[in-house]
């Protein structure tokens, strides 16, 4: 089970994990906005997934990195989701690896990019 913990500070709103760590949102300079750490959530799982699989495979990449954006599909709903690499391998066999490994990870791996696909339910529990 994962969970964060989300709430308005003086300074506007901040959200922890249970190991500490922590991100402020909103939407000024120097600041994520809701819709930019659901795409660094898409980025991250694929790209914190795909090196360590291409890696074991022997083939260690000289450059991963992804770029991710989102078209709005209507005022208040994201539409599609596009994530882009930019990778570099060593080697064609490397390159292949790489290839290989970042389709199975879309597919079947990154929990983030699979839920959003599936359409994942969201509940709201409104306490006292």
């Amino acid at each position: 089970m994962a969970s964060v913990h989300v709430e308005r500070t003086e300074d506007g709103f901040v959200a922890r994990n249970s190991r500490g760590a922590e991100i402020k949102i909103g939407a000024g300079d120097g600041l994520f906005s809701p819709v930019e750490l659901l795409l660094a959530a898409v980025g991250g799982c694929n790209i914190m997934t795909v090196e360590p699989l291409t890696a074991q495979r022997g083939h260690r990449l000289v450059r991963l990195a992804v770029d991710v954006t989102a078209e709005k599909a209507a005022p208040t709903l994201l539409g599609s989701v596009t994530v882009t690499y930019d990778a570099e391998a060593p080697t064609r066999e490397g390159r292949e690896v790489f290839e290989a490994v970042a389709e199975r990870v879309h597919e079947r791996h990154c929990i983030v990019s699979r839920s959003l696909q599936q359409g994942t339910e969201v509940k709201i529990v409104l306490g006292e």
